[in-house]
């Protein structure tokens, strides 16, 4: 049996071009409470640039805060990419006619194409190693304290990443589900995708490919060519298709994980929105409701959002910066 960490070196350096391993190679600052305890770290390669907050700003925040006394807090990708994460903001189509240009992918396509399941799988297993690597920043760390502090009553994250969970974070719903698991489209059966990796490799003892660029949610860049020959796993218990726990595009979130968040936003008495142009309408939902509702929402996300219009507060500065300077 092939090692998996033999294999995915292998697949990450072996005649990899300076750019395929500039894109791949994590360019990070750690920040440490000791030398052997990392605390978090700060990676701004896929962060947009912007303006540093005033000092107003961070004083409106704070008193927003300070006000709220059961605060619903969602986050989603721009709270990622100060940990070296993509979003589909930040990552540009790659140039030339040879290189792959990959979009996401569409739930329809995903469950009626098994030609479409394997390109999927074959991106996933080689982007999995550094995706699964990547561990929180401070935004993610303050948002536990806030919570353990008990002023933060919810957490509904759009993030696939587990970052807020391997922070800490435990009053929390992942409202677009987890690329740290894998299920059966047919019994629903789960397994957690760490266990995946050497199921694939066992599968594809003599397939690799280097990929031309990383790509959101545990995805990269391959060519047609580079696919071909790659076996896909399948569920171990009733033989059907195996997909990311995550929902994809055209997919629906569970109903009862939308009730779940509608519950908490009724327990809550603020909202604020943190790393999300809320574009999607599965997160919208949830401030267009609380506005409805009469309770206050505050944005704080690089660019327009959805919802600026709904905002009793917006300040358009990383999250990074802004968030450790509010004291609960």
């Amino acid at each position: 049996m092939v090692s998996i960490a033999t294999k995915m070196r292998s697949i990450f350096c072996k005649n990899a071009g300076t750019s395929a391993r500039a894109a791949l190679a994590p360019t990070w600052k750690c920040y440490a409470t000791s030398s052997a305890n990392p605390a978090f770290v700060e990676d701004l390669n896929f962060v947009p640039p912007t303006d540093i907050a005033s000092s107003d700003d961070i004083q409106k925040l704070q008193d927003f805060v300070h006000h709220s006394k059961r605060l619903l807090v969602i986050t989603g990708a721009g709270l990622s990419t100060e940990s070296g994460l993509p979003d589909y903001r930040s990552v540009k189509s790659p140039s030339g006619k040879d290189r792959p240009v990959i979009g996401p992918v569409m739930y329809q396509d995903f469950v009626k194409s098994a030609h479409i399941r394997q390109g999927n799988w074959a991106r996933n297993y080689v982007g999995w190693p550094r995706f699964s690597s990547h561990v929180p920043n401070v935004s993610h760390q303050t948002l536990v304290q806030w919570e353990r502090q008990g002023n933060l009553h919810w957490l509904v994250t759009q993030n696939v990443d587990d970052l807020h969970r391997k922070a800490g974070s435990k009053k929390m719903t992942e409202l677009h589900g987890s690329a740290f698991r894998a299920a059966c489209l047919s019994c629903k059966h789960v397994v957690p995708r760490s266990q995946l990796q050497q199921v694939i490799l066992d599968m594809n003892p003599h397939w690799e490919a280097v990929p031309f660029d990383i790509r959101p949610d545990a995805d990269v860049a391959l060519t047609p060519e580079q696919i071909r020959g790659f076996r896909a796993p399948s569920c171990r218990k009733c033989g059907g298709p195996l997909k990311p726990d995550m929902v994809y595009f055209g997919e629906s979130v569970p109903k009862d994980t939308v009730e779940l968040v509608f519950h908490k936003l009724e327990e809550s008495d603020s909202v604020l929105v943190a790393g999300s142009s809320l574009q999607v309408y599965s997160a919208y939902r949830f401030a267009l409701a609380a506005h409805k509702q009469n309770k206050p929402v505050a944005i704080l996300n690089i660019g327009p959002t959805r919802a600026d219009r709904l905002a009793a507060l917006k300040i358009n500065s990383r999250c990074g910066e802004v968030l450790p300077q509010i004291n609960i």
